[in-house]
C-alpha cells in the first residue's frame, strides 16, 4: 500500500465526516427541535413566520410523482379557501387515491412550506418534514468517519512498523480495517433503527466499545500463534482439460515476464500471458524452463499487480534457469497455473 495516498485520503474522509456532523447535521437537529417546539399562530391570515400557519383547502387531484417500492409518493393539487393554488408531495397515501379527489383537508405551512396535511383525525407528513433530515447527515458523517480512521491506520502502521512483515495484508491492518468497515456500515445504520439523535449517538458508541474489545482480544491471539516463519500456501495443481483464461501477471527478468498484458491462458501444458481478455491475441507463452517452487501470500515488496485482486492474490515463486520470476493471480486460479507447468507425458523437459 502506498502511504501517502492512504494518508490523502484518510484525512479527506476525516474532514469530510467533522464537517458533515458538525454543520449540516446541527443545522437539520436545530430545525426538527424548532418544528416540534411551534405552535399554531395567532393571526391565520398573518404572514408566514416560525408558527403553524393552518388553511382549509380542497383537493383538485392526485399525480403520481414516485412508484419506488416504499418510496412512493404523489403530489396533491390543492386550491386553499382564499383561491390561492399550491401542491406538496406526500410520501404514501391510502388506496385508492382516486378518493381524495374533491376532499376537504387542512394544510399546515411552516416556514413557508408545507409540511402536514390533515384530513379528519388522520395527519400525513409532506416530503418537507424536516424531522428526520438529520439521519442521512449522520449517515454519512459515520460512514465516512470509521472509513477514514481505517485508512489512517493502514497508512500509520505501514510508516512506523512495515518492516515487521513481508505480507502485503498482515493481521495488524487487517483486522483494524476490517472492524473500520464494520463501524461505518454500523454508523451508517444506527441513526434508522433509532428515533433520536442521542439513541443513534448511544447505539455507535456502544458498537465501537465492543469492536475495540474484539479487536484486543482478536490480537492477543494472532500475536501468540506460533511463527514458523513458512508462509508456503499448499494448493494441489489441477491440470486444465482446455484452455482458461483469466487476469494474472507474470514479473522477472525473462523476456515473457514485462508488459505480459494482465492476463493469464492456462492450457494443458502450457501458460502464456495476453492483453487480451479472451486469449487470442498477442501470446507470449512461458517457456518449459519456468520451474515453480512454492505459492505465498503477496509481498509489500511484490510488484503493484500482486495487489490487485482484493485481497484474495496469491503469488507463485518459480525459476528459469536460475532466474526468479513471480506468477501472480487470483487464489482461485492459481491451482491452473501450477496445473498448467506440470510436465506433460509428451513433455522432455526441453524449451519449446
Amino acid at each position: 500500500m502506498s502511504i501517502r495516498p492512504a494518508m490523502v485520503i484518510g484525512i479527506a474522509l476525516l474532514l469530510a465526516a467533522t464537517w458533515l456532523l458538525a454543520f449540516p447535521l446541527r443545522g437539520a437537529l436545530d430545525d426538527a427541535r424548532a418544528l416540534r417546539a411551534a405552535v399554531p399562530c395567532a393571526s391565520p391570515d398573518g404572514p408566514d413566520s416560525d408558527c403553524l400557519r393552518t388553511v382549509t383547502a380542497r383537493v383538485d387531484h392526485v399525480e403520481k410523482a414516485n412508484l419506488q417500492h416504499r418510496k412512493a409518493t404523489y403530489w396533491l393539487r390543492l386550491t386553499e379557501a382564499d383561491g390561492t393554488s399550491s401542491r406538496t408531495r406526500l410520501r404514501g397515501l391510502p388506496q385508492p387515491t382516486a378518493a381524495w379527489a374533491g376532499a376537504r383537508v387542512e394544510v399546515t405551512y411552516w416556514q413557508g412550506q408545507i409540511r402536514y396535511v390533515e384530513s379528519g383525525s388522520t395527519r400525513r407528513w409532506t416530503t418537507a418534514d424536516p424531522r428526520d433530515d438529520y439521519k442521512i447527515y449522520a449517515t454519512w458523517g459515520w460512514g465516512t468517519g470509521f472509513f477514514g480512521l481505517g485508512f489512517l491506520w493502514s497508512a500509520y502502521w505501514w510508516a512506523r512498523h512495515s518492516k515487521v512483515t513481508l505480507r502485503a495484508s498482515p493481521w495488524q491492518v487487517v483486522l483494524p480495517l476490517v472492524a473500520a468497515l464494520c463501524l461505518a456500515g454500523f454508523g451508517a445504520l444506527a441513526p434508522w433503527i433509532t428515533d433520536s439523535m442521542a439513541a443513534a449517538w448511544g447505539l455507535v458508541a456502544v458498537g465501537a466499545l465492543v469492536a475495540v474489545a474484539v479487536c484486543a482480544v482478536a490480537a492477543l491471539v494472532l500475536r501468540r500463534r506460533p511463527d514458523t516463519g513458512d508462509d508456503t500456501v499448499h494448493l494441489p495443481p489441477s491440470v486444465p482439460t482446455a484452455e482458461q483464461v483469466f487476469k494474472g501477471s507474470v514479473h522477472g527478468e525473462v523476456p515473457y515476464g514485462k508488459g505480459g498484458g494482465g492476463w493469464l491462458v492456462a492450457g494443458p501444458g502450457c501458460l502464456a500471458t495476453t492483453p487480451d481478455p479472451t486469449g487470442a491475441f498477442a501470446r507470449r507463452a512461458v517457456p518449459r524452463t519456468l520451474t515453480p517452487l512454492r505459492a505465498r501470500p503477496p509481498y509489500w515488496t511484490d510488484p503493484g499487480a500482486g495487489l490487485a485482486f482484493d485481497g484474495e492474490s496469491l503469488v507463485l515463486e518459480c525459476e528459469d534457469n536460475g532466474v526468479p520470476v513471480l506468477v501472480i493471480t487470483h487464489r482461485t486460479d492459481m491451482p491452473s497455473v501450477l496445473g498448467a507447468l506440470q510436465p506433460t507425458p509428451h513433455s522432455s523437459g526441453a524449451p519449446s
